[in-house]
């Protein structure tokens, strides 16, 4: 308890535990959030880590701090602790500051898709070669409802999730991406799907409307995927279902330049923490695993509470 008092004694280790809280963040991005030195920042981190209110996640050469539980103590006091941040002084600098850094990271993932558009379907599989997992997806998919993909790339799964739901809608951030699904779409003689453009934080689709949510392969492009699967849960209908299908944990870091990725896949057991705490239950997740240089993926399915 007294390390823990001890660490949170300091305004600047306040403020960053009140930015880590809303995400995982860089040493790099933090330091421009708050526009101190990097050695400043990573020693207020080493001293929050120690007395276990932050953890660190380690991609490739990348580093992400977060909030983490490792402190009994913390933990308890928590609810009352992250109202106070909220009446920090530069509470709302560091908000403008945090959005910014978020906005950089979709923005750069935006200006990759539409200038790959058209070669991405090549591109992904040849760089980054998976097992064969889509039936297994499409079998998650209730039949006869209505579906919404998330970051439908080229559209190569509307056709299919088509041929088993009553109603698709698929939403993109690229303009780009969109102009390639609707000639795909075109080309299968298929009108019947509704594409949308927008951000996978800001759905446009109001609450409590579709009754099942697909990602496929979009998680670890998203600046934020935990703020990603509260927004699925905001659309989806009570007892609806989300399916995802995104790779496990690699270290092939060249990923970040050559395939725009914000994450080098991920555990198991952090989508199933992330899904609970967005307000999924029943999540289950199951592993395709990878071989001959293929990357294993992990397909995710829950139910909206």
């Amino acid at each position: 308890m007294i390390d823990l008092l001890k660490s949170l004694a300091d305004p600047s280790r306040l403020r960053l535990t009140a930015v880590l809280l809303r995400g995982e963040f860089t040493v790099q991005e933090l330091t421009r959030i708050f526009s101190m030195g990097q050695s400043r920042i990573s020693r207020h981190l080493k001293i929050l880590a120690e007395a276990g209110v932050l953890t660190v996640k380690r991609q490739g050469t990348w580093s992400y701090y977060r909030v983490g539980d490792g402190n009994p103590f913390f933990n308890a006091i928590r609810p009352a602790f992250e109202l106070e941040l909220e009446l920090l002084p530069e509470r709302s600098q560091d908000l403008n500051a945090l959005s910014a850094v978020l906005e950089e990271r979709r923005q750069r993932s935006r200006e990759f898709f539409d200038r790959h558009a058209r070669q991405w379907d090549d591109l992904a599989r040849t760089l980054l070669p998976v097992p064969e997992y889509r039936q297994r997806l499409l079998k998650q998919v209730p039949e006869g409802t209505t579906v919404l993909e998330i970051g439908i790339g080229t559209g190569g799964l509307l056709v299919e999730l088509a041929a088993r739901a009553s109603n698709v809608i698929g939403v993109d951030h690229s303009p780009a991406m969109l102009d390639e699904a609707r000639r795909r779409l075109l080309a299968d003689g298929i009108g019947s799907i509704e594409l949308r453009l927008g951000e996978m934080t800001h759905l446009p689709l109001p609450d409590n409307s579709v009754d099942c949510v697909v990602a496929n392969m979009v998680l670890h492009h998203a600046a934020d995927p935990v703020a990603v699967l509260r927004e699925m849960c905001r659309v989806l209908k009570p007892g609806g279902t989300v399916v995802l299908a995104d790779l496990a944990r690699h270290e092939q870091e060249w990923v970040r330049e050559q395939l725009a990725d914000q994450w080098l896949g991920f555990e198991a057991d952090e989508l199933i923490a992330w899904l609970s705490s967005a307000g999924f239950g029943d999540v289950l997740c199951e592993r395709s695993e990878g071989k001959n240089g293929q990357e294993t993926v992990l397909l995710v399915n829950a139910r909206n509470l």
